[in-house]
């Protein structure tokens, strides 16, 4: 408008205004296209923000992490399927079944006695044709298992006896999908046992009596959220779940109804992983009928990714667990495949897993005690495989009749109900999952104490300890990064490359060149990604007008290489605990991975630009990632961790941790080391902590810090660097950037 007003006005005011009017256009022009340049400042490296600009080949990046993952785990795989196809013989089975079952002992970690179950049965149900028991065992002291008994009428003899195993559900047994298939096994004549599993029924970890209902939320969430701590211990969080039901069998055979030579088990869906559990662990389990579970690692990781916490066994990958050994473990006893052809559970895998068994059961003499029974339907039970399901109990438990199913009248919960409340933790003084963990953490915090009396010798043993249970890899040296495209600011150039990883992946990186460099960098990592404070107005600029080279990276499961599509069922605050369970599957960390590339980072920095100090500043829960490659390598100068949390046994002593934190975990790691003793372990080199926070992500008190890092305290001390080891409590934004200048200076 202003324009045309000029235009409109006299000749002689148009001379008089042309020069300041084209000077000021050309001065909003000059403005204009600057900010528009720094506003189109594109930072991703290889997925461009506009089409038609980026490298193709990594177009998948974000599923960077998942797919290497999965292609480490396809190598165990492979290495474990030609180690079966080598046995020929019943004697080379029987050796190889001992060492499965030996093995799957030490990975759930076995339990040192039977204790007393203490079964209380707290009220009985008359019904046509049956009764109902409900009652409640210890299957270990103060840890009780809520169950209900149902017991047909008029047996003359020691009847057989299932052990019922319910699937992912907060109703358990109660739902009426369930109670058909076990009603009609009572009806059949089978004395009948169903247990809630954990985190189920009357079992609730995690109950809120207000709302009624878990604080984190499913049953696939009660399952998971535990793992990350129970796997700390170098165990299992399904150890609960196969103990639980081997008692289960102990107290069935403690019944004078029940033949103790006849004892069948089975369950749908996560009731098929406790079957294959309990069957596999209990020569007492004559016939197993495990459903909708069994598939193979191969499909599964090819389809819908693993699941929930208690199906995935530490290390189990690693040391040649898979489906197919739940089932050969047993061989030639009877066991039937139950599938529905459009499960999510693979049904490839179920029909190739049955292939591999039936050779097995071949070896053996018993070809037939090995059955498959499918169903067309998605995840669940048809009528056909459960009348398929009745028939191999009665011809297998010695029970015969007819096979077809029946109608049947369904129970109420409140019929089923064995508690005061409906809930044990609200009418019973009971251990939980969290509970029993933390006093065998207690035992491993209490070793890693008594080492740290002899702290040299304590932290000359922690790199190789840290090393093998973070999965850590030496990185190569000899991977030549990609340029890809570069902008100048008015003090520095920013430079997008990219990098070859640990596997067949490459980690995106910008590199913040100082127009005057001070011969020092910092590598910058945040859980946001390298463009987090990349800004013009962000932190790494503030380092960048100092003098100082940054290179910030998207490390896996970071910014372009992001979370990618694979959620799974234990998707907890936003955080897949399912990818985690992944990498513990084969013996591996995202903690540990992160620690190579971020290794192979300084070396580019050292090497390629000729860099005299390296330092890193980490974020949040990156802070164990570069506490890892510290460790293991001599030439980062120096740490800066933001907001780092301060040990993982914090996340263990407490019941609720923040879910943020799970990708930083390193399974099993309280068996040789904790975080601080990586940073006890940089002494002398500068270590600065700012707001140390607790397992929840909040700043703790000077007290705590003191308790927690006394190991470091000590270190630094020990060598004359108690000025090198500093902890500050930040404050806002602009003070933290004040004292990372005093600690690199």
């Amino acid at each position: 408008m202003k324009i045309s007003k000029t235009h409109s006005s006299t000749h002689s005011g148009l001379n008089r205004n042309y020069g300041i009017t084209f000077f000021s256009i050309l001065l909003i022009s000059n403005l204009l296209f600057t900010g528009y340049l720094a506003a189109q400042e594109d930072l991703n490296v290889l997925i461009p923000e506009r089409r038609n600009a980026g490298w193709l080949k990594y177009a998948d990046a974000p599923n960077s992490l998942y797919n290497y993952l999965a292609e480490e785990a396809f190598r165990h795989i492979e290495s474990n399927s030609l180690k079966n196809s080598t046995i020929a013989t019943k004697d080379g089975w029987q050796k190889r079944q001992s060492e499965i079952k030996k093995t799957m002992w030490e990975i759930l970690g076995p339990f040192e006695e039977k204790t007393p179950l203490n079964a209380i049965v707290t009220s009985t149900v008359h019904k046509d044709g049956y009764k109902v028991e409900n009652l409640i065992y210890e299957s270990l002291p103060g840890f009780y298992v809520t169950a209900s008994l149902f017991i047909p009428d008029n047996l003359s003899k020691p009847a057989p006896a299932i052990l019922f195993c319910s699937g992912h559900s907060t109703g358990a047994y109660r739902l009426q999908s369930y109670q058909l298939p076990l009603l009609n096994l009572v009806k059949k004549g089978f004395i009948v046992l169903a247990i809630d599993p954990v985190g189920q029924g009357e079992r609730l970890q995690y109950y809120d009596p207000d709302a009624g209902k878990s604080l984190i939320g499913g049953s696939t969430h009660e399952h998971s959220y535990p793992a990350p701590q129970v796997s700390l211990t170098g165990r299992s969080v399904a150890r609960y779940f196969a103990w639980d039901g081997i008692r289960g069998i102990d107290y069935l055979v403690s019944r004078e109804e029940v033949d103790a030579d006849r004892i069948g088990v089975h369950g749908l869906s996560g009731g098929g992983t406790q079957t294959a559990y309990i069957s596999a662990l209990d020569d007492r389990v004559r016939a197993s009928a495990p459903s909708g579970y069994i598939t193979s690692y191969k499909r599964l990781l090819e389809s819908i990714g693993v699941q929930d916490g208690e199906q995935n066994l530490y290390h189990g990958l690693t040391k040649g667990i898979d489906h197919f050994e739940y089932i050969a473990v047993r061989a030639p006893k009877p066991t039937l495949l139950m599938a529905t052809t459009r499960d999510f559970f693979s049904i490839q895998g179920t029909r190739e897993t049955y292939r591999e068994l039936k050779k097995v059961y071949e070896i053996f003499g018993k070809p037939d005690n090995i059955e498959i029974t499918e169903g067309d339907h998605g995840h669940g039970y048809t009528k056909n495989i459960r009348e398929a399901m009745y028939a191999f109990f009665q011809k297998h438990l010695s029970l015969p009749g007819s096979a077809a199913e029946e109608e049947v009248d369904f129970i109420t919960a409140e019929e089923l109900q064995k508690t005061s409340t409906g809930q044990l933790l609200t009418s019973k003084d009971c251990e939980t999952i969290f509970s029993l963990n933390y006093r065998e953490v207690l035992k491993m915090t209490d070793e890693l104490e008594r080492s740290r009396n002899n702290l040299s010798e304590h932290l000359a043993k922690i790199i190789p300890s840290a090393a093998h249970f973070s999965g850590y890899s030496k990185p190569s040296s000899t991977d030549e990064s990609v340029f890809t495209g570069r902008y100048q600011r008015e003090n520095s150039y920013v430079l997008k490359y990219f990098v070859k990883g640990e596997g067949d992946y490459v980690i995106p990186y910008l590199l913040f060149e100082p127009h005057q460099p001070n011969n020092k960098a910092i590598i910058y990592l945040h859980p946001s990604g390298k463009s987090a404070e990349a800004s013009e107005e962000g932190e790494i600029e503030k380092f960048v007008n100092l003098g100082y080279t940054v290179l910030a990276p998207d490390l896996l499961g970071i910014g372009e290489l992001g979370s990618g599509i694979f959620t799974g069922d234990a998707y907890i605050q936003n955080v897949s605990y399912n990818i985690w369970f992944t990498a513990m599957l084969i013996g591996r960390s995202i903690t540990g991975i992160h620690a190579s590339d971020i290794n192979k980072l300084a070396n580019i920095l050292s090497t390629r630009h000729g860099i005299g100090e390296v330092y890193g500043i980490a974020h949040k829960e990156l802070s164990p990632s570069l506490l890892h490659a510290a460790a293991f390598n001599p030439d980062i100068s120096g740490l800066a961790l933001i907001e780092p949390y301060s040990s993982y046994s914090s996340l263990v002593a407490n019941e609720f941790y923040n879910p943020g934190f799970v990708h930083s975990i390193v399974p099993g790691a309280l068996l040789g080391y904790d975080l601080p003793d990586l940073a006890a372990f940089l002494a002398p080199r500068n270590l600065l902590m700012v707001d140390i926070t607790d397992e929840k992500g909040i700043i703790m008190d000077e007290m705590s810090i003191d308790r927690e890092l006394l190991v470091v305290k000590r270190s630094y001390r020990n060598n004359n660097a108690q000025d090198k080891f500093i902890i500050r409590s930040g404050g806002l934004p602009e003070a933290r950037f004040d004292m990372l200048l005093e600690w690199l200076e």
